[in-house]
């Protein structure tokens, strides 16, 4: 932000020194107007942070931010509770440690924990969520996020895209015909394999069509 106040300054001071050397109206007037849009531009800028500011700031965010992947979780009848592994967290001063709750959707920043900050996001939680209720534990290296259930009911999974992707997958093999089981994960195995994967299955198709050329059972992919 503050270099791009330092150039709009350079423009304007170059502006305003062809203003001294120009002689024509009609140049005179675009200098101007270009001197007015500069001028505006410059004191819309936020004001710079202080320097020791910008620095206090950057020491308690840590270098980088890393996404946090890896979890456990499992659930009581009031409790959906996720357990995040970080080594030393506990030695952290409590505030570094923050979660946001939404009632479907909740954010876990650690910030400053050896040099890193770690977030995680859950977005579309299965089912609605007490945000008063919810809170996090801090304990020998790990988080504790404690989601508050509204209702003491079983979750089968922790967000509604799993949920729907399970269901995707079980609807793909739940057949009343079993070769048309087959059909859908040889599919689905073409789809998400390698190059060697689809050669296996692409050899397989064509000595299946040779054997139905031959009145054996057709086999299609």
């Amino acid at each position: 932000m503050a270099a791009a106040r330092e150039e709009l300054q350079k423009d304007l001071e170059e502006v305003k020194e062809l203003l001294t050397k120009a002689m024509r109206k009609r140049l005179r007037d675009v200098l101007m107007t270009e001197k007015h849009k500069l001028e505006l531009e410059i004191k819309n800028q936020p004001p710079s942070k202080p320097k020791d500011a910008a620095e206090e700031e950057k020491s308690s965010l840590g270098g980088y931010t890393v996404k946090i992947n890896n979890y456990g979780w499992d659930q009581s009848d009031k409790f959906i509770k996720i357990y995040i592994s970080l080594n030393g967290v506990q030695k952290l001063p409590a505030e570094n440690v923050q979660v946001n709750f939404t009632e479907r959707s909740f954010d876990l920043l650690v910030k400053n924990l050896n040099g890193k900050n770690y977030t995680m996001t859950f977005n579309n939680l299965l089912k609605p969520i007490s945000v008063e209720g919810s809170s996090r534990k801090i304990k020998t290296d790990m988080v504790l996020v404690m989601c508050r259930k509204k209702r003491e009911e079983k979750w089968e999974c922790l967000t509604q895209v799993e949920k729907e992707s399970k269901e995707k997958e079980k609807a793909a093999y739940d057949t009343s015909d079993p070769s048309e089981g087959l059909m859908n994960l040889l599919k689905k195995m073409y789809a998400e394999g390698d190059d060697e994967m689809k050669r296996t299955i692409n050899k397989a198709w064509v000595e299946s069509r040779e054997k139905q050329s031959k009145g054996d059972i057709p086999m299609d992919i």
